[in-house]
């Protein structure tokens, strides 16, 4: 079976122009300007005029929460609600339960993306404080990367021994993805806090305990680690301006340290608290409207190289509370790339470089094999996007977690149709679960 795209206006690698698309199986067969006339009577057709076609999302920081955690979310909702929001591909995180330690709880978890999952999947392994045995036995073939919490984590997960640390970065044989916060410092702030609200801080607290200092403390560590042993680094969810200095400049495919932020670090900035509480609480915190400028300043000039969401569902019931006992982390995976849109329509950065920086850079960075654009012989993971106002309410939320930071705000672009390896998955609101999406191959 083929599909042809029609009369749509594609954006890929800096240009937005008219083509037709055709697609033969899983695969991108030709990409026309001038346009290609319907082959035969079997040939579906989707009329795109009016809206733009992109390479799918590629989303290189989600928690879906299975195994151990499925009543916040599973890799099958997750995916569902990823397709909704145009993200083709999906990088899942560790620290479930049983944490993804070992190479055969990856395989494990690769196993129920293979049953589950709509779209395309892979999975990073957690480094620990006596696991390197494990990390260098990994396949540098279907695995993104390995995940270290150098902080905001808790037991055998939380690696902040330096010769730990040293060891992991000399022999990983693979990216090496960070979360950066300085646990001493915040442990420090915490305490402070606590003596002067006791449990109950306010919110507004959060990005002051859990401080700009304390993400650059530990950010700053991991770059001089990895230009020591000439590591690949990846310094997920950075949150501040200082940070931006540690990254590396140049040529995307030759950089050794490269930076990813979140959506929410560029939708909301501290005055956020004051309305949504420990809705907005997540690690790294939400910080001021200078560092949010900043971050989208780093992306218009290609200092920063990802966006991607940390999508972290958790309970309403664990999100509401004493902020002490609250949980840090929200969804966005269904929203991310409409968020985006319309920081576009607020002038605030390109569609351009929003699919540079969602599609492109990822299957750069991370090496993915024939993904992240639109090109012919890649795979067929197209996504069609267009103008038409909705608002985010509990009634049109996928996630499980049933709640989502950004109810009641208007968006002005939706995503119409999400096409993974061939196949129309998501089309108007309505999904078609009758194929399930490929475990992702990079070139190591």
């Amino acid at each position: 079976m083929k599909t042809l795209i029609q009369n749509g206006t594609l954006v890929n690698e800096g240009r937005v122009f008219q083509a037709d698309i055709l697609i033969d199986n899983d695969t991108i067969e030709t990409i026309e300007e001038k346009g290609i006339a319907s082959l035969s009577d079997d040939v579906q057709i989707i009329d795109a005029e009016g809206k733009y076609v992109i390479p799918g999302v590629i989303d290189d920081q989600v928690h879906f929460r299975e195994p151990g955690l499925t009543r916040k979310g599973d890799i099958g909702e997750g995916s569902r609600a990823a397709a909704a929001g145009g993200v083709t591909s999906f990088m899942d995180m560790p620290n479930v339960i049983p944490p993804t330690t070992t190479n055969e709880l990856l395989k494990e978890k690769q196993h129920i993306a293979r049953r589950n999952s709509l779209v395309n999947y892979s999975f990073y392994i957690g480094a620990t404080l006596d696991n390197i045995e494990e990390i260098k036995k990994v396949d540098p073939k279907t695995t993104c990367g390995i995940k270290i919490f150098m902080g905001s984590s808790t037991g055998n997960m939380l690696v902040d021994n330096i010769e730990v640390l040293e060891k992991i970065f000399a022999e990983s044989p693979l990216l090496i993805a960070t979360h950066c916060e300085d646990t001493p410092t915040i442990n420090r702030n915490l305490e402070l806090y606590k003596q002067r609200y006791g449990e109950d801080i306010p919110p507004a607290c959060h990005p002051l305990i859990r401080s700009r200092e304390c993400c650059y403390i530990s950010s700053s560590l991991a770059a001089r680690l990895a230009r020591k042993h000439h590591s690949r680094l990846h310094i997920l969810h950075l949150s501040t301006k200082e940070e931006l200095e540690l990254l590396d400049q140049g040529s995307r495919k030759e950089k050794r340290i490269t930076g990813e932020v979140c959506i929410h670090h560029l939708w909301f900035n501290d005055e956020a608290y004051s309305s949504k509480g420990n809705r907005v609480k997540w690690n790294p915190a939400i910080k001021t409207e200078a560092d949010r400028q900043a971050l989208l300043r780093a992306l218009n000039s290609n200092r920063l190289d990802i966006i991607a969401t940390d999508h972290a569902p958790h309970l309403p019931e664990e999100k509401n509370g004493v902020y002490t006992k609250a949980a840090s982390g929200g969804p966005m995976v269904q929203h991310s790339l409409p968020v985006m849109l319309q920081l576009m329509e607020n002038g605030e950065i390109t569609i351009e470089n929003i699919v540079d920086k969602m599609c492109h850079a990822p299957a750069d960075i991370f090496r993915i094999q024939q993904r992240g654009y639109l090109r012919e012989g890649y795979k067929a993971d197209i996504v069609i996007v267009e103008k038409n106002p909705w608002t985010v309410t509990k009634e049109n939320l996928l996630y499980k977690c049933g709640w989502s930071p950004l109810e009641g705000t208007t968006l002005s672009y939706r995503i119409n149709t999400t096409i993974v390896n061939g196949h129309t998955v998501y089309q108007e609101g309505k999904f078609d679960e009758t194929h399930r999406g490929e475990l992702l191959t990079f070139e190591g």
